[in-house]
């Protein structure tokens, strides 16, 4: 009996420290995979961000178009998976520098004044046709000598950018004065609201791929496809190409 009292009670012993290092390996697995994270996002645990939420161009209200909600959302999410805090700012209210906190910036430079700034300062080698009246180039973009049409409903195309201005000479590098790393502005320009939503989705599915392509401090501007949204709505994205280099350069004249 004494025996079976002290099998037993060894096999107890061995159940609880397998469950044990278990526990530890999934929580170092869980660590490391946050930790990355928060570095690709720039977003450590209790730091803050600002969310520059663009309007509604179909109404001369300030109004935020459906999808662009539905882009929030999925922003928003990302950043509370990193323990972070948020401010949504109104694109014409949000009269600050950039570098001292992670920003995400949704909407095109028709709708954003905020973006409208980025581009020109980051991003001189993109060119967005911002004029209202309906036309076969209306919301292109052109970026490397390279055009981009819009066809509603069937192809349309967004740019996701992660900035910090080290491929600027005019934007700030590395660090800030106080020694701190710059934080990131992500630029989010789409031709319309819904492939606003297709790339916010696109960046939270594919961050991990995003971090170990780019370096967790990487710049890139990635140009991308939205197929067939009638039918499928923001689903369906195609990388069409990384564009950094092109998008960052300053256009010839």
């Amino acid at each position: 009996m004494d025996d079976n009292v002290r099998e037993l009670a060894l096999g107890l012993v061995a159940a609880a420290i397998t469950a044990a290092a278990g526990w530890f390996a999934r929580t170092s697995v869980w660590r490391r995979k946050l930790h990355r994270q928060q570095r690709f996002f720039g977003l450590p645990a209790h730091s803050g961000c600002l969310l520059v939420v663009n309007h509604d161009p179909a109404t001369d209200e300030a109004a935020v178009a459906r999808n662009d909600v539905f882009a929030l959302l999925e922003l928003s999410a990302l950043v509370k998976d990193c323990g972070a805090r948020m401010e949504v700012v109104a694109h014409d209210a949000a009269r600050r520098g950039f570098g001292e906190h992670t920003e995400f910036c949704l909407g095109g430079p028709g709708s954003n004044q905020r973006t409208a700034a980025h581009m020109e300062m980051l991003l001189p080698g993109v060119a967005v046709n911002t004029d209202a009246e309906p036309g076969p180039d209306r919301a292109a973009f052109s970026v490397g000598g390279e055009h981009y049409r819009m066809e509603k409903g069937s192809v349309e195309y967004v740019l996701l950018a992660r900035l910090t201005g080290a491929s600027s000479p005019a934007g700030p590098r590395g660090e800030r004065g106080d020694g701190e790393a710059v934080r990131p502005v992500f630029l989010i320009c789409g031709q319309r609201s819904l492939t606003n939503q297709a790339a916010a989705r696109y960046l939270a599915r594919h961050q991990e791929r995003l971090a170990r392509r780019h370096g967790h401090g990487g710049d890139f501007c990635l140009l991308l496809r939205v197929v067939n949204s009638r039918a499928y709505g923001p689903d369906v994205v195609e990388l069409v190409a990384d564009v950094t280099r092109e998008a960052t350069a300053a256009p010839t004249r």
